[in-house]
């Protein structure tokens, strides 16, 4: 009997799962169609921006301008629907949560949207422009002629932007984690070694193959870590004070009548 439960429970897990997961697609695709409408307006303005407006870029094949239409209209559609998809996976998982954590970690997905906002911006607007520049200053140093295709140019934004825009999703992630008591900061700085390997290589993946722009990133990253670090501590000291405070409550002797 409790084998046939612990499998029900299973497949209503599954269940629950995949209905998440087609919510998140229903929103997803709803945000591609609103991204198509926005794609030429943004398209325009990251042409006219800094960044591009001393190269001519250059279509090589008959899809590249509906190719990059679809490239920025998923960004559009991902910045629709990250708040969108933070809320399933906390309704996903908040049955398992106390109360407490539940509505601590409720209060945390408005600002998903904000650090990944904020992760684009600083990814566009700082590493990009620096990673575009030492990347051209190094090709004209080798006297080749400049000559790019606009599928390569936003392919290079992109693999910057977007990654850099959710690894800014870390501080939030260890918040959350140390809230629900998976974390705290004295694993954080357990791990810190192992963690500075893997932002480093992650660093090196989403870059380009050239040493300025692994720099560029990954003293960000590191700084995200221990900025994450940071409020797990404060976090985690509230935990252990709540926890005296309590233990404190329930060691206070009754009073006794003589």
């Amino acid at each position: 009997m409790s084998v046939a439960q612990d499998e029900m429970s299973i497949f209503e897990h599954l269940g629950e799962l995949r209905k998440r997961i087609i919510y998140i697609l229903i929103v997803f695709l709803a945000g591609l169609i609103i991204g198509l409408f926005l794609a030429k307006p943004i398209y325009d303005y990251l042409l006219k921006a800094d960044a591009a407006k001393d190269y001519v870029l250059h279509a090589f094949s008959f899809w590249d301008g509906i190719g990059i239409y679809m490239k920025i209209s998923m960004v559009v559609s991902l910045v629709i629907s990250i708040p969108w998809i933070a809320y399933q996976l906390w309704a996903f998982v908040s049955p398992g949560l106390r109360e407490r954590e539940r509505k601590a970690a409720l209060r945390y997905v408005p600002f998903v949207l904000i650090l990944f906002l904020a992760g684009i911006s600083f990814a566009y607007y700082v590493v990009f422009p620096m990673a575009l520049s030492f990347t051209t200053a190094v090709t004209t140093s080798m006297g080749l002629e400049e000559t790019y295709g606009i599928i390569q140019y936003f392919s290079f934004m992109f693999s910057l932007v977007i990654p850099l825009a959710l690894l800014f999703e870390l501080p939030l992630v260890v918040m959350f984690l140390t809230k629900i008591r998976i974390l705290n900061p004295l694993r954080l700085r357990k791990m810190r070694k192992m963690a500075y390997f893997v932002l480093v290589f992650i660093a090196v993946v989403i870059t380009p193959p050239d040493f300025i722009s692994d720099f560029l990133v990954t003293i960000p990253l590191l700084l995200l870590y221990e900025f994450s670090v940071f409020v797990s501590s404060i976090i985690y000291r509230k935990q252990l004070a709540a926890d005296a405070a309590l233990e404190a409550k329930y060691r206070q002797p009754t009073d006794t009548t003589e």
